[in-house]
């Protein structure tokens, strides 16, 4: 879950909302279809054009995105979330579909951890996030985790208790294998055993990472923040935490040439999307940042033009 979104997906009534799964399924499922095709495995990343390469500076929408404008200027539906959380009005029903459905693609990778007793541990989260806001130097992720009533979350409590974990990204070859890991078993419960996959020791810290992942950080807790929900915020309903990556390991066949980036059609990546549904990585399109030298005398040739308007 996005760190963004924990003071609402950590309302009290989250923890239903595991016990409700089928109506999210219900929310985002199609009703008309009875059976998805089937995996089509020979599809390949590739890199295309951006969608409107004649669009000019000052221009806004394209003009023949006549559609998209067109539902813009229609009445649009608006949803009070401070009242509906406060009240705890309607938030499985609306508030979770609408979130999880509408901050998309979410990043979904593997954190494995060690209890302090030992036991080891393996979960999937969508989302960890790269905390560009905090930027490379020292390079941060970061794990946010709703909390329910009924039980502490074991990752959380594994990384509070031994500072550390590895993330580890899930690829299209073993999908099914990481999404058992996100069973909600019993603490004394072993994640690898279930979901068949390896544990390859680390190099800098004791939580194992995942062999089958093509890329897997090492991380050291660098800070934590509980966060307060609930109508009277005075419960702690979801934690975030920034991890410092102190190793990265990554298969060398899904390296670009230069040794340095990785190939997304390579990795083949999986993300989040509403509901049960997943995403995958097909195509791309690559836009150059823009230079403020380049666009300077555009921008006060089109700055005169606004304010005479």
């Amino acid at each position: 879950m996005l760190p963004c979104l924990q003071s609402l997906s950590g309302s009290p009534l989250f923890s239903q909302l595991r016990r409700s799964a089928a109506r999210s399924i219900v929310v985002s499922a199609p009703r008309h279809i009875q059976k998805p095709p089937a995996f089509n495995k020979e599809t390949r990343f590739t890199v295309t054009e951006p969608p409107h390469p004649e669009w000019e500076y000052g221009k806004g929408l394209p003009e023949h995105e006549k559609v998209w404008k067109q539902e813009g200027d229609a009445s649009k539906l608006t949803w009070d979330l401070t009242t509906m959380v406060s009240k705890q009005v309607h938030f499985l029903k609306d508030v979770y579909p609408l979130l999880t459905s509408a901050i998309i693609p979410r990043p979904v990778a593997f954190v494995s951890t060690l209890s302090s007793d030992g036991i080891p541990n393996l979960a999937p989260f969508r989302c960890v996030i790269m905390c560009n806001q905090v930027g490379h130097n020292p390079p941060m992720l970061s794990v946010s985790f709703a909390l329910s009533r009924r039980r502490p979350k074991d990752t959380r409590e594994n990384i509070l208790a031994t500072k550390e974990f590895t993330v580890n990204i899930i690829s299209e070859s073993f999908v099914e294998a990481a999404n058992t890991t996100s069973v909600e078993s019993p603490v004394d419960m072993n994640e690898w055993v279930l979901s068949g996959l390896t544990m390859e020791p680390s190099i800098d810290i004791k939580p194992s990472f995942v062999r089958e992942s093509a890329v897997s950080f090492e991380c050291k807790l660098y800070s934590w923040q509980d966060i307060f929900g609930g109508s009277e915020r005075s419960e702690v309903t979801a934690t975030f935490v920034l991890g410092e990556i102190k190793r990265v390991h990554a298969r060398r066949s899904v390296m670009h040439e230069d040794g340095i980036s990785l190939d997304a059609g390579k990795l083949r990546p999986i993300s989040r999307l509403g509901g049960n549904t997943f995403g995958r990585l097909t195509e791309g399109f690559e836009l150059p940042r823009v230079s403020w030298k380049a666009v300077k005398d555009k921008y006060e040739l089109l700055e005169r033009g606004y304010d005479e308007k």
